[in-house]
């Protein structure tokens, strides 16, 4: 097993590619922490993991609040022992529609979501990777953030600073042995696809969507967490500042 022994946190864990994720890492050998704000989603995903034989519990969390992540963190030691993995994935956008009609509680909440928590987290699990002697961030960015597209504005630009905060908390940790990487997804049918498309979810609508991706289909969530796990993963053990497009050729 890929992840034999290891432990991870798995932020949005309950839907979605959180949940692709917190599955692929327990069926290779990982212990998980599935972390989401929503209580329901989460609850049955551990409960779907511990069923196929693997090892999860949940908390529930807001990733933009710092007391949620160092809850995340006491949360692994006491159930695993240890933790070495942070995925930070949960994430959340405004309705496409042009950027001025997007309000700014809208903007705040994006941000605090998708970019303050990276910085929650690193105040959070730094320290501690610091003191065992690395670990491994996996931050779930996207394709907005190197190719953007109208409608999407405020964020595009969340995702664009994800990737740069990775880029350079992978060069300023790299004597830690802490690694930083990212995943860039292209759209996906997940829960907030409506948002993203601006439009209706109707098989219509989801055709001009996928007319953009060269290889024809959407991202799936079992697309995103290979890459995870291959970043996760010790075979990845001298990568770090990289970030994946799981994107089908979109920005090509």
């Amino acid at each position: 097993m890929r992840l034999q022994d290891k432990v991870a946190i798995v932020t949005g864990g309950g839907s979605g590619f959180g949940e692709g994720i917190a599955k692929a890492y327990a069926r290779e050998g990982a212990a998980i922490v599935v972390a989401d704000i929503g209580e329901a989603g989460g609850l049955r995903v551990v409960e779907e993991i511990k069923a196929a034989g693997g090892r999860a519990v949940f908390a529930k969390a807001d990733v933009s609040k710092r007391a949620d992540m160092d809850q995340l963190l006491a949360t692994a030691l006491e159930h695993f022992g240890k933790l070495d993995i942070v995925v930070n994935n949960a994430g959340t956008t405004h309705r496409n529609r042009p950027m001025l009609e997007v309000e700014e509680d809208e903007f705040d909440r994006v941000y605090a979501v998708n970019v303050k928590s990276i910085f929650l987290s690193a105040k959070t699990f730094v320290p501690y990777f610091r003191q065992v002697g690395g670990g491994a961030f996996i931050n779930i960015a996207s394709t907005a953030g190197i190719r953007p597209r109208p409608g999407l504005t405020w964020y595009n630009g969340s995702k664009g600073a994800v990737i740069t905060t990775s880029k350079s908390m992978a060069a300023e940790l790299g004597p830690d042995k802490i690694r930083v990487n990212c995943v860039n997804p292209v759209i996906s049918a997940t829960g907030l696809l409506s948002e993203f498309m601006g439009v209706p979810d109707t098989p219509e609508n989801r055709k001009k969507f996928v007319a953009t991706i060269p290889m024809g289909r959407f991202s799936t969530p079992e697309d995103i967490a290979n890459a995870c796990l291959y970043l996760g993963s010790d075979e990845a053990e001298f990568v770090t500042g990289v970030c994946i497009e799981v994107d089908g050729g979109r920005c090509v």
